[in-house]
């Protein structure tokens, strides 16, 4: 048996300010959207949706979904200059982080609060002012073990960016 995933469902307190978001700075695509008993966007990305519903509640701590981007210098610089990096609770103070396979992970939050992670291939693709602000996971955890290898599915990605 094979499982592939097609779409994460998030909170959005605000649907068009969450849509807009996601469209503007991360470039998914509106696409038709049944009926709910609550509003509902679908987004569309290369490999599968999101789906924003809009509710009274607030979102949940830590957990979030990944989106690999074509652009990576772009969306870091424009969620730098809007305030969308995400802001920790352990002290380093960091939203870019560099892995062990040289990929690099930055993490946003969402107008609703929600975490989302853009992961980049390749960490010596980027321009210097943004791999300055990278902080080696190393420096944060040891990489140990089986850790050492860890590496994020950007295969896709990573061809695409070679070319």
């Amino acid at each position: 048996m094979n499982a592939a995933l097609n779409h994460v469902s998030v909170l959005a307190l605000d649907i068009d300010e969450s849509a807009a978001f996601y469209t503007d700075v991360l470039g998914m695509e509106r696409v038709p959207t049944p009926n709910f008993e609550v509003p509902v966007q679908w987004l569309q990305t290369e490999s599968g949706q999101l789906h924003l519903f809009e509710r009274d509640m607030e979102p949940v701590g830590s957990y979030h979904f990944g989106v690999t981007v074509d652009d990576f210098e772009e969306v870091y610089r424009r969620a730098k200059a809007e305030g969308f990096l995400a802001n920790w609770d352990d002290g380093t103070d960091a939203s870019l982080y560099g892995l062990p396979d040289g990929a690099v992970q930055l993490y946003l939050t969402d107008p609703t609060g929600n975490l989302v992670e853009v992961d980049y291939p390749n960490v010596d693709d980027l321009a210097d002012d943004i791999v300055e602000d990278v902080l080696d996971r190393e420096e944060v955890q040891p990489q140990t073990g089986e850790a050492k290898n860890a590496a994020l599915d950007l295969a896709p990605m990573a061809e695409d960016t070679a070319e």
